[in-house]
């Protein structure tokens, strides 16, 4: 085993989740067009020699951007080029590589397609959640990359269908939860409410936005899922000498009942933007803890886990 690529690995992982941070900051502060319908290019420039607010944003989160795409590069050529054929962590780093190429095109399309700031149409509240299940699935590749890298044995999946499905199932269920929490999101920044009741009476109006009348979809599946994840993933079979699943089960138990209440606060304050990050930040820790316990539990136990070359 490699120690300084599994760290480089988990780093790359870290440095996606704040890019992605980054990112639901430039959409929560109205920032997405502050370089224009220009893209890799800020307003026609490499680099913007008059900054205002919203380009300094959003330049920011291109370079950002920029940084994660070569991170993940370097991980894949470094896995390539050191661990053995037949790990793992080889097809996973491909397959980040892939999907964060993916997460670059869609995020040049929003821009390019004027999909952004304040910009109201169908064709974003469609995309914004494309995007995020892209996001999350960029996110479960990384986060099975340095699995891998760090001792993660293989999955196999004969023997163990129930536990297959219901874990899988989770996944799935999250992945709903944050489309309809990019909906949600969309909706606060187009459309934000002044008072708790105004924005309960939106949600219900027939004749307001089909982005509110939708908002209330996310805290109702929230609930629901994150109920199904504090007892659903208890009666996931571990091996006694599991101790990164064990923990990965207690973060998703213990993240999941958070993330519940700050949901809740997060409706109530009227989704400041620090509180939607917050939101966001559980979420995707949420996420990477039950990838984890879904490849713990889904690990061969009949051979040691596949080490780098």
């Amino acid at each position: 085993m490699n120690p300084r690529l599994a760290r480089f690995a988990w780093f790359v992982l870290a440095w996606n989740v704040v890019v992605i941070l980054w990112g639901a900051y430039v959409r929560a502060t109205g920032s997405g067009a502050g370089c224009g319908a220009h893209w890799p290019l800020c307003n026609g420039e490499v680099v913007p020699r008059s900054p205002d607010t919203a380009m300094l944003i959003e330049f920011s989160h291109r370079i950002s951007s920029g940084l994660a795409l070569v991170a993940v590069l370097v991980l894949a050529v470094w896995i390539w080029r050191t661990v053995a054929a037949g790990h793992p962590a080889r097809r996973a780093a491909v397959a980040s590589l892939v999907f964060i190429i993916v997460e670059a095109l869609l995020g040049a399309g929003l821009v390019l397609f004027r999909l952004v700031a304040q910009d109201e149409s169908l064709a974003r509240a469609m995309v914004m959640p494309l995007h995020l299940a892209n996001t999350l699935i960029l996110l479960l590749c990384l986060t099975l990359t340095a699995h891998f890298l760090s001792g993660g044995a293989p999955v196999a999946i004969s023997g163990r269908t129930r536990t297959f499905g219901v874990l899988v199932a989770l996944l799935v269920l999250m992945i709903g939860v944050g489309k309809t929490g990019a909906i949600a999101a969309l909706g606060d920044t187009l459309y934000p409410a002044s008072s708790l009741l105004e924005g309960l009476k939106a949600d219900f109006a027939p004749t307001t936005s089909l982005l509110l009348r939708l908002r209330i979809l996310h805290p109702a599946l929230g609930v629901a899922v994150g109920a199904m994840l504090v007892f659903g993933t208890a009666a996931i079979p571990l091996a006694s000498g599991d101790r990164r699943g064990r923990l990965a089960r207690r973060a998703v138990v213990a993240l999941a009942a958070v993330q519940v209440v700050v949901g809740f606060v997060n409706v109530w304050l009227l989704a400041p933007v620090w509180l939607q990050l917050t939101h966001l930040l559980i979420a995707d820790l949420l996420w990477i803890a039950l990838v984890v316990l879904t490849a713990s539990a889904l690990a061969r136990r009949d051979a040691p886990a596949v080490t780098p070359g």
